[in-house]
């Protein structure tokens, strides 16, 4: 047990486990939305196909968000971005609380989002900027499992406090964002890849360390999306969270085959029970194996599980087809993250977390709406057999262009040459 510790978790920088431990908190305490998905046409009367736009307007704030970020990022710097994303998250959260008209709850969603993406290219680059390319899986990977931790956390205590004032709900999830804040601004220092000039040089590199000013790369976001190589592996993600994505249209299924749907808690349960009690294992099965094989592999089991919903008509079988898309999810995770981190240039690397981001938010939005439509007017089984064929074609994708994606991993990977005077070492605020 000790020897899989130290596999698993050993040797890995302190920055790190600040970044951890913010996760985790700061997922437990996310309770809005979850909040909202449960109470929206009960407590605030809005109608299933208003719920339903909002929590679409969430996911469109947060792809917004997710390009904002990236470019803050690396212009701005990647702890000045936390900092305002999760303050501007509690102060969003708190407004919430006192909103119940139906366009001011959307509107707000929206800007939650928003915020919410914003953060997420920031947090993403300064694990890559403290990870090297030997721990990142672990790392990403462990933080992977701390968000479905806390997420799980949510879950029961949005249940819990269910029956609290109303307001408590946001007040509480404005008090782990702001927990958040206080974790980066005490311990994490900014990480942005520098170089070193000497004032009044025009940029050139700066001889001596002493004499020089930090000035962040400069890099325009239109490079990272005529990066064909990048961008076609975005669209894969962006297909494959797509299928994931739609299982929040499960709870429609089941109302509409005469099954409570108030079982879907226990039937999504499945999920957060695997993550957590397997997905420390994970990298240790995946150790040397082919990327684009176990992507292909992970996209096949997550369009299968998601398409045989088709034809589960009970809980156990609801359950049955978590547990087979769920286990496609543990093995997309820590490899996904640690293609885009291999694949982002140095230099913009905020960027490149920022457009990945985008495909991951853009499916929030995309699998409600177009899958909420499906159902309603289409054949039953008509959207998860498309998730299915949706499965099929990413899984082709990933084996058709895994062998340009690794040539291109392993010429930004390789180690390069020392330039006398330049840094892009992480530079402590």
């Amino acid at each position: 047990m000790r020897g899989w510790l130290a596999q698993t978790a050993g040797g890995l920088p302190k920055i790190f486990w600040y970044l951890w431990t913010g996760t985790l908190i700061n997922r437990t305490g996310a309770f809005v939305m979850l909040y909202l998905e449960i109470h929206m046409v009960v407590e605030y009367g809005f109608s299933p196909t208003f719920a339903g736009l909002v929590l679409g307007l969430f996911g469109g704030g947060m792809a917004l968000g997710s390009l904002a970020g990236g470019v803050l990022a690396d212009r701005w710097g990647r702890r000045s971005s936390l900092l305002l994303s999760n303050v501007a998250l509690a102060a969003t959260a708190v407004v919430l609380g006192f909103v119940f008209e139906p366009v001011a709850v959307a509107l707000l969603a929206a800007v939650y989002g928003f915020w919410n993406g914003l953060g997420r290219p920031a947090f993403s680059a300064t694990m890559v900027d403290v990870l090297g390319p030997s721990m990142r899986m672990r790392g990403m990977n462990l933080n992977y499992w701390a968000i479905n931790l806390g997420f799980s956390c949510a879950a029961v205590l949005a249940g819990v406090l269910a029956r609290t004032p109303h307001l408590t709900v946001f007040l509480l999830n404005a008090a782990a964002q702001l927990v958040m804040a206080a974790i980066v601004f005490w311990r994490v220092p900014e990480t942005q890849p520098v170089r070193d000039v000497l004032p009044g040089t025009g940029g050139s590199a700066a001889p001596a360390r002493s004499a020089a000013v930090r000035v962040p790369v400069e890099g325009s976001i239109a490079v990272v999306l005529r990066d064909r190589v990048f961008m076609t592996f975005v669209l894969l993600n962006l297909g494959l969270w797509i299928i994931i994505e739609s299982c929040k249209l499960i709870p429609i299924a089941m109302h509409q085959r005469g099954m409570d749907a108030a079982d879907y808690g226990t039937v999504i349960a499945v999920n957060g029970i695997m993550i957590v009690a397997f997905q420390l294992f994970v990298p240790k099965l995946l150790a040397g194996r082919n990327r684009s094989r176990v992507l292909a592999l992970s996209a096949l089991l997550v369009g299968f599980g998601m398409g045989a919903t088709a034809i589960a008509g009970t809980v156990p079988m609801l359950m049955l087809t978590v547990v087979v898309w769920t286990a496609g999810e543990m093995l997309n995770a820590p490899v996904n993250g640690t293609l885009i981190a291999d694949l982002s240039q140095p230099a913009m690397r905020g960027r490149y977390q920022g457009v990945a981001s985008m495909g991951f938010t853009a499916a929030n939005f995309v699998a409600p709406v177009a899958g909420g439509a499906l159902l309603q007017y289409a054949p039953p089984a008509t959207l998860w057999l498309v998730l299915a064929l949706l499965g099929i074609v990413v899984a082709v994708g990933q084996l058709l262009s895994g062998p340009v994606r690794e040539r291109r991993a392993r010429a930004l990977t390789a180690p390069k040459p020392v330039v006398e005077g330049a840094d892009l070492a992480p530079v402590a605020a």
